[in-house]
């Protein structure tokens, strides 16, 4: 059993037990947060795709903690121009465990 979810502007495949790394979101560790279903799938015959969610289906989740993404080296440069400009950038980020799809 798997279910699409949206969160953060953008779509995740999750299943049951799963842990995953989504967008910040304001929810203390530990506490419980629900996300709206997009597609649920019960096997490979059974499909449910909602109008843009699927009513009475939620997928509840446990946060289990925040942190930051490794980071990332961003560097632009013209060749015999004198120009170099280095950048980085660490993405904060908060991991769920799946705890529940009904």
């Amino acid at each position: 059993m798997y279910a699409v979810i949206a969160t953060g502007g953008k779509q995740y495949k999750v299943s049951q037990g799963e842990l995953i790394r989504l967008e910040k979101l304001c929810a203390e560790v530990g506490e419980i947060v629900e996300f709206p279903v997009l597609l649920l799938s019960n096997g490979q015959s059974n499909l449910s795709v909602g109008a843009p969610y699927l009513i009475e289906t939620r997928v509840r989740a446990s946060v289990v903690e925040h942190g930051r993404h490794d980071k990332i080296k961003i560097i632009k440069f013209r060749r015999r121009k004198h120009h170099r400009k280095q950048m980085g950038h660490r993405q904060y980020y908060t991991a769920v465990k799946i705890t529940e799809i009904s």
